[in-house]
């Protein structure tokens, strides 16, 4: 309806963010999403380290995104962004601004995906680092801060940035072996600390940010890179939905202003709440 308030997802041709455009919707939000897909059919997973070779398929694009929100009764725009240009990260805002005149809710769950995020500390180079975070930190902060205005001018906006425990344990082992890559850990650490700064620079305008961890999800990314996940098997695995559900919670509920400050981890809190019939939290699932 065009009274509804409007949210922005990014990544949201599947997985994490998708399952948060939906249950944004089902909250009675239009949704505005962004992903490199398009079009079902054309998804492609980069090389996530220079020890691995080609592009994947990958199942999900916006238009299929776009067409799930519809069917919950809400409007969808459809709005192509690739977290390594530039111009599309600050066209984003705009496009939603000039089409629904409005942002109530920002939820930044795109991540940079490409070599970089899986390599061992000898494998990064200047050129993957530079990549990695810029695509996981730099253009991030652009985006909020093109955001901000609107939110400070309408008085009232949230933002939830989608965080990673990597940013908080060492890892078990070497990447692809229990183990993740540095570069990517770091880059979601200095991710982490937007949040804060936010709520410090901006909590008196009537804007809150939340952190919120999805622990491990084993999205159509991951089972397209390979059918077995050493991750699942050493720490479980949560439905996206999960996460989509506490992040609708976080966007609508007065009560989530008690988790301002906190590192939100989603499926725990999602089970707590009972936010996802049918399914609870495992005492084999590692937070």
């Amino acid at each position: 309806m065009p009274d509804s308030p409007v949210a922005v997802v990014t990544g949201a041709s599947r997985g994490i963010g998708r399952a948060g455009a939906l249950a944004l919707a089902e909250a009675g939000f239009d949704v505005a999403i962004s992903a490199r897909t398009v079009r079902e059919g054309e998804g492609r997973l980069r090389a996530s380290s220079v020890r691995e070779s080609g592009e994947h398929s990958v199942p999900g694009s916006l238009e299929r995104t776009a067409a799930e929100i519809e069917e919950r009764g809400q409007r969808a725009l459809i709005a192509p962004m690739d977290l390594l240009d530039r111009e599309s990260v600050l066209s984003l805002p705009r496009t939603v601004l000039e089409a629904w005149g409005r942002i109530d809710v920002l939820f930044n769950n795109a991540v940079y995906q490409g070599v970089g995020t899986m390599d061992r500390v000898e494998d990064l180079t200047v050129g993957s680092m530079h990549a990695l975070l810029t695509g996981n930190f730099v253009h991030q902060v652009l985006l909020i801060q093109e955001v901000l205005p609107h939110m400070r001018q309408q008085e009232r906006g949230i933002v939830i940035n989608m965080v990673s425990g990597s940013a908080r344990y060492d890892p078990p082992g070497p990447p692809g072996e229990g183990g993740w890559g540095i570069l990517y850990s770091a880059s979601k650490a200095a991710f982490g600390r937007v949040a804060g700064g936010l709520n410090a620079e901006h909590g008196a305008a009537g804007i809150r940010a939340y952190n919120v961890d999805p622990g491990s999800v084993m999205t159509e990314a991951r089972r397209a890179r390979s059918s077995t996940d050493v991750y699942e098997a050493a720490y479980g695995s949560a439905p996206a939905e999960a996460t989509g559900k506490v992040v609708a919670w976080l966007a609508t509920d007065p009560g989530a202003e008690r988790f301002l400050g906190k590192w939100i981890f989603a499926p725990k809190l999602c089970s707590d709440l009972g936010l996802l019939p049918g399914w609870t939290l495992t005492d084999t699932f590692a937070a």
